[in-house]
Parts: C-alpha cells; structure tokens; sequence
C-alpha cells in the first residue's frame, strides 16, 4: 500500500517568442540588389532569431529549474531533527500515467530501530538532463527493519522522455 502526502508544487517556465518580420523596398533603379540584400537579410535575421530563442530557452530551463529546487529546500528545511537517509530509498523507472503526470515508485527502507517517517524529494529530469520538476512527499511511520512503498507523482504534465531520482531524503 502506497503511504504519502506530496508537498511540494513545482514551479514551471514557458517561453514566448515574438516574430520579427523584415521588408524590402526598392526603386525602379536596380530592382535586384535590394531583393537580393532583403533575402540575405531575411536569412539573417530569422538565423539570429533561432539563436535568441534557443539561448532564451535555456536561461528559462536554468531559471525554472532554480527555482524548483528552491522550493523543495524550502520544504526539506522544515523537517526538524532529520538526518540523512537518501541510503534508505530508491527510485524506481518513471511511467507516464494517462493524465500526462509521470509518476515513479519510491521504495523506503528504514534501516534505524525505531519507527521513523521520510521526507523525500524526489528530481524529475528531461531528455537533455534539464530539471523539470520536482516532489517533496512524506512517507510516515515506517516500522523499523520495516519497508514502505510511495509514489512520487508530478505535479503537472511531463512530456518526451523524464526520468526520476532521489535527490534528498530525511529520516526523523
């Protein structure tokens, strides 16, 4: 039986583009230069245009991903006497469920002698190894030498390839 409560909302980035457009206009004088100057021109622009874009992507993909990770800092910071037991739980594969959230089995095995509760943020990654989201979930009251299964669930719609990691657990 899956045990868990996911604290932690993501924060996503879109990036909106503007289309540039140029225009060329010549006089009855030489009609080929000009034509042949706005078609360079066009080339250009449209090649500095992908250029921008790809390079605004990236910062949004870096910006969004900082900010991700902020916020399950935020949420680990307020576990209070937690140690470390990243040891204590593994990711498994990521699946895409039919509502478009990917969804990973997070298994914890709680290796101390008492009862013990998790607080595990998990890492949701892209094809390029870009962080697109990430899940805070607590796992409670796991018997000691005990092993409990969750579900680390995105908080939104993932698509092309994504896989999962553990990237902070704390025992307490």
């Amino acid at each position: 039986m899956d045990r868990q409560v996911n604290r932690c909302v993501a924060v996503g980035a879109a990036v909106v583009l503007g289309w540039a457009g140029l225009t060329g206009c010549s006089s009855d004088d030489s009609a080929t230069s000009p034509a042949s100057s706005a078609a360079s021109a066009v080339k250009s622009g449209a090649s500095e245009l992908a250029s921008a874009a790809s390079s605004a992507a990236s910062s949004a993909v870096a910006s969004a991903g900082a900010s991700v990770e902020a916020a399950a800092s935020s949420a680990l910071e307020e576990v209070k006497g937690g140690l470390d037991a990243t040891s204590d739980v593994t990711a498994g594969n990521a699946t895409t469920s039919s509502d478009g959230k990917v969804e990973v089995p997070v298994t914890v095995t709680n290796s101390d002698s008492k009862k013990r509760s998790y607080t595990i943020a998990v890492n949701f990654r892209d094809a390029s190894d870009n962080l697109v989201d990430v899940v805070v979930l607590d796992v409670p009251d796991v018997a000691a030498g005990r092993t409990a299964r969750a579900t680390a669930r995105s908080n939104r719609d993932l698509d092309g390839s994504v896989t999962a990691e553990v990237r902070d657990a704390l025992r307490y």
